[in-house]
């Protein structure tokens, strides 16, 4: 029996961006979203090169409920029709997810709707599923500014981590380079516009652990590495910005493309049910063009197709939420009403 159709309201207020979103559909997807709007608060700030917590907590509380409302109003529905309201509860500053998590269930008591609290990395995670309706199990590569892992996805919930980040995530490593070189916030899409104009082989800057066995990465010797390269140009112009840009960028695409395909390997050698195998690239770093051309000739070279969301669910949004959301209930899932915000919640239980 095909199970029927929900419609869940989902909140997303973990980091920076405010956000409400209404979807539609049922497991395995694809799913509809009714709507997905965003806030986002990248002129906050600017002038600080990097998130404010107490800055953004206080623009979630400004703008969520009326995100709610444009939502519902965007979507053609009411909170009558919702089957679930679905919000962040971790990882990510705490302030902010205070203010989503709070918002759902104030929604969820007045109206007698179930809570599904979600990880907002299994939003990322999910996110495929909404989009291409992807098959479990598949292969993930996450990467965003906090957050630099890959994971076996076997199902909601299910999750078993092969390796990631030991130090700086691969986002933040942009950020950073971003400020170092001036070229303002958010980092990523800075950096990536200015290595176009750049020689990725100018400097040889490091692939750390690429040399040692296993999935983990690093990228706090990279960001090092750039800075010294910086400090010894005495008067750096627009070439050497470029320049830096460029083989930074690309030492990154390295690391991720070179340790996405030997975890390509493990998983065609312990998921043999996986018919048609997937890599699946989620978060807002994957949004870097120069990276996903990197990891699909990789995927290719291996047997694998990839799929990565449209650029407007790679950063931090709702929709995924709601999808999450609505996965976790459609498998009988919902939280109590004293469910816990969480700073830190790993995706995989042995992480």
């Amino acid at each position: 029996m095909t199970q029927p159709s929900l419609t869940l309201l989902g909140l997303e207020s973990s980091c920076d961006e405010t956000a409400a979103a209404v979807v539609r559909g049922r497991p395995p997807g694809p799913g509809a979203i009714l709507s997905s709007l965003v806030a986002s608060q990248d002129d906050a700030h600017a002038a600080y090169g990097g998130v404010v917590p107490e800055i953004a907590a206080r623009a979630h509380v400004e703008r969520m409920d009326l995100l709610v409302a444009r939502a519902l109003e965007a979507a053609g529905v009411n909170l009558g029709e919702i089957d679930a309201i679905a919000a962040t509860a971790g990882p990510g500053l705490i302030g902010g997810v205070l203010v989503g998590l709070m918002t759902a269930k104030a929604l969820a008591l007045a109206t007698g709707k179930p809570l599904v609290a979600v990880n907002h990395l299994e939003g990322h995670a999910l996110t495929a599923r909404l989009t291409h309706g992807c098959a479990f199990p598949y292969l993930l590569l996450l990467v965003s500014g906090g957050h630099c892992q890959i994971l076996s996805v076997d199902g909601p919930g299910a999750y078993e981590r092969l390796g990631g980040t030991i130090d700086d995530a691969a986002g933040e490593a942009f950020d950073k380079t971003a400020k170092l070189l001036g070229l303002g916030f958010p980092g990523g899409p800075a950096v990536e516009q200015e290595a176009r104009k750049g020689d990725p082989a100018r400097f040889a800057f490091p692939r750390p652990l690429l040399d040692r066995p296993g999935f983990d990465m690093s990228f706090a010797g990279l960001k090092t590495a750039v800075r010294y390269a910086v400090q010894r140009e005495a008067e750096p112009d627009s070439r050497f910005v470029a320049d830096i840009a460029a083989s930074f960028q690309q030492a990154v695409t390295d690391i991720l493309a070179t340790r996405s395909r030997q975890a390509m390997r493990w998983f065609a050698a312990h998921r043999p049910n996986a018919a048609h195998p997937v890599l699946v690239v989620a978060g807002g770093v994957a949004a870097n063009a120069a990276l996903r051309g990197a990891l699909e000739a990789a995927a290719g070279a291996e047997g694998f197709a990839m799929i990565a969301p449209p650029l407007a669910l790679c950063t931090d949004n709702a929709a995924m939420i709601a999808w999450a959301g609505l996965e976790r209930f459609a498998a009988g899932h919902t939280d109590p009403l004293g469910t816990i915000a969480r700073a830190r919640w790993p995706l995989a239980a042995r992480a």
